[in-house]
């Protein structure tokens, strides 16, 4: 019985570095419905290139200043295909990537070879929990983005709050004695 299999990472990728994850494929495997699926979690502008090269040194697919994708193909070549992520583009910040590689499973049966239904149901419930899986360290990401987005937001507003108060405390004193000082009687002598 062949099941696919998928697994997920999270990475750390220098300012001016390339990380590159290697994956052995047997020839006719498809890479799963996703194959390269990625998205980035932290760092600058939340974007990164992208190259994923065949076993026999050809650039399948390439990309650049992405902040997510999803790419799949067909592996023709029997070998380890390697995915990379480059950061070379920036200057200070690194970034971190959430991303995951699903290895399908080999071609299905030849006409000749008979199936069993059961493990049909098998296949289609794994691919189903895969994805299943997937999207949600998909939507655990997304969550995570978004909570420091609305954490840096909120301390924005509180110091420029801040800030507000301050000129405004100020402006009422400043207005006060001024006011004051309008009022004031002066005698000569």
């Amino acid at each position: 019985l062949g099941v696919g299999q998928a697994r997920a990472y999270y990475v750390t990728v220098d300012a001016h570095a390339e990380e590159c994850f290697f994956e052995h494929v047997d020839a006719g495997t498809k890479l799963g419905r996703l194959g390269l699926s990625f998205q980035i979690a932290e760092g600058g502008f939340l974007d990164i290139d992208v190259r994923i090269v065949g076993p026999d040194a050809k650039v399948i697919y390439e990309e650049e200043r992405l902040t997510s994708g999803k790419y799949s193909f067909a592996a023709h070549t029997v070998g380890t295909y390697s995915f990379c992520f480059s950061n070379k583009m920036s200057t200070m910040t690194p970034k971190v990537v959430m991303f995951d590689v699903a290895v399908g499973e080999p071609p299905k049966p030849a006409e000749g070879e008979t199936a069993n239904k059961l493990e049909d149901m098998i296949r289609e419930l794994t691919a189903s929990l895969t994805a299943v899986k997937q999207e949600q360290d998909y939507m655990q990401l997304r969550d995570r983005i978004h909570r420091a987005i609305n954490e840096s937001t909120n301390s924005r507003v509180a110091i420029w709050s801040g800030f507000e108060a301050v000129v405004l405390v100020a402006m009422t004193m400043g207005q006060v004695f001024y006011l004051k000082r309008f009022f004031e009687v002066r005698r000569v002598v």
